[in-house]
């Protein structure tokens, strides 16, 4: 592709010495974009990133080594320019932002994919994996070709994408450009004519999704989490601000502390269809869930109400929290367009969603439950705790085993111990991808704010090991929850990420203890 295509729109500007001209971006041909001086390769396009660990500019000699032909810089720079005054040195250019260049680098390397198809994103701390899926089936169900991006999974239709981080060790996340626009690409191959984005603070932050615009944005909540990265809240709030602005619908969270300033804010950004849910009793939003039912481990129903429809939503997803889900889900399908039978039957027959309170299937002699969730921040791992009390029969008892991430916000650790210790009978703290910290001190921060007078718990350093406890020592009828991990499939320490499936081990567990033939006493050990 020619520099001069590539660069268009991009606020990317050529540093000109005397004896150059525009001619040049006129005939450079780049065969590659790249912002790891490693993968350069000859006819490549080399970006200069800053991180908080090193600084692209750093690498520009090793780029021009390895064959870049063109060099993008941010801001004036810090590096050596003598590179660039031999003969035959690569082209100079500058923007003010080259994580936002790189997008739409990206973007316009791939044929500005977004184009064409109806994009709807879906950020905050809590609830992106679960309303993306229930828009799909919404979707799905209506006859759409569909996408989805997100952090448990990337569809195309039904084909299952992958997503390859340079990093091995990262959480998914909103992909980088690259990988983000290729996977639109092929979206728009296939035939997708509305992809469902989960919009993370760090994208947002980032500028990943700058290029894109979006027909309908959906605000769920927001609770302290990523503070490691946003070193505030008000950082944390000021990254998902930015989608607002991005958006020809605003559906928000009206129930959430933080719902008005997101509303303000998609109001300043232009956005002049602004549309508040609300399952408070005592505020009525435009899309409204009116007499809320729990049906214990079979889900919730109430009646959805608006100035436009009225109808009951049903949903096998137990949980308050899968009420605000649904409901934003399907206030979003309605603005676009979709009919309320195919919205009330793609929820009703909506099964559980990969590690969302998601139930563990054991051998027929497990007399108890196993629920695995991603709840790894505080008010997560409440609103999990409070949803399981809000459906346990009397004499059941509430068990939860969960660790907090290792090189993550530390000052949440002692607070979900005392959220465990308040709301768990019983409790087995463990470890959850200590990364390069050692489990032990990740646990003596939980443990400061664990209150040992209100719960029993027990220290079972390795997961594993903590997991067959929890299951050996099951009562009849224990709801015991997995919490922290979810979906992932892998566990990270110091040696590196290796393959670890909760699902896997429980099954095992049980099996061992409970299968057919087995005589296991279900009497708890000593001290549970």
């Amino acid at each position: 592709m020619k520099l001069i295509e590539l660069i268009s729109g991009a606020d990317i500007e050529l540093v000109k010495k005397e004896a150059e001209s525009n001619d040049l971006l006129d005939e450079l041909e780049i065969f590659d974009i790249s912002s790891d001086s490693r993968r350069v390769k000859n006819g490549s396009l080399f970006v200069c990133l800053k991180g908080t660990k090193s600084d692209g500019h750093r690498y520009i000699g090793d780029a021009i080594e390895k064959g870049a032909v063109a060099v993008i810089i941010e801001g004036d720079g810090d590096f050596d320019r003598s590179v660039f005054d031999e003969e035959g040195a690569p082209l100079l250019l500058k923007a003010e932002n080259t994580r936002r260049a790189l997008a739409f680098l990206w973007n316009t390397w791939f044929g500005h994919p977004g184009d064409g198809m109806k994009l709807v994103a879906v950020t905050g701390t809590n609830g992106k994996t679960s309303v993306t899926h229930m828009l799909r089936a919404i979707f799905s169900a209506s006859l759409y070709i569909t996408g989805l991006i997100g952090t448990v999974v990337c569809y195309s239709g039904e084909n299952r994408l992958s997503i390859r981080s340079e990093d091995e060790n990262a959480n998914m996340t909103t992909p980088d450009p690259k990988e983000l626009f290729e996977m639109l690409s092929v979206m728009k191959r296939d035939g997708a004519s509305v992809v469902f984005i989960e919009a993370t603070s760090h994208a947002l932050a980032l500028d990943k999704l700058a290029p894109l615009h979006f027909a309908a944005a959906v605000f769920t909540n927001l609770t302290p989490d990523h503070l490691d990265f946003h070193g505030s809240m008000e950082n944390y709030l000021e990254s998902k601000k930015k989608l607002f602005s991005m958006t020809d619908i605003a559906i928000i969270n009206g129930d959430d502390a933080y719902g008005a300033r997101i509303a303000e804010a998609a109001e300043k950004g232009g956005c002049r269809n602004i549309r508040i849910c609300s399952a408070d009793e005592n505020f009525r939003g435009d899309y409204s869930a009116m007499n809320v039912t729990s049906l214990g481990t079979d889900g919730v129903e109430y009646i959805l109400s608006s100035v436009c429809s009225v109808f009951k939503i049903r949903s096998p997803i137990p949980g308050r929290f899968t009420v605000m889900n649904t409901l934003e889900a399907a206030a979003t399908a309605l603005l676009l367009g979709i009919d309320c039978r195919n919205i009330q039957d793609a929820l009703r027959h909506m099964g559980g969603i990969d590690g969302r309170f998601e139930r563990v299937r054991l051998c027929a002699g497990a007399e108890f439950s196993v629920f695995i969730d991603y709840a790894h921040t505080p008010d997560a791992l409440e609103n999990l705790l409070k949803t399981a009390r809000g459906f346990r029969r009397e004499g059941q008892r509430i068990v939860l085993l969960f660790g907090c991430g290792g090189d993550r916000d530390k000052s949440k650790r002692s607070t979900m111990g005392r959220i465990a210790s308040v709301l768990a009978d019983f409790v087995i703290i463990t470890s959850d991808n200590s990364r390069s910290e050692d489990p032990s001190d990740i646990i003596s921060d939980i443990t400061v704010g664990f209150d040992f007078t209100r719960a029993h718990a027990v220290i079972i350093e390795n997961r594993e090991e903590a997991i067959y406890y929890a299951i050996k020592n099951a009562l009849k009828g224990d709801i015991i929850l997995f919490a922290g991990k979810g979906h992932e499939e892998y566990e990270i320490d110091r040696s590196g990420k290796h393959p670890f499936s909760e699902k896997k081990i429980a099954r095992e567990a049980a099996e061992r203890y409970y299968g057919i033939g087995n005589s296991y006493s279900r009497r708890a050990s000593e001290g549970i």
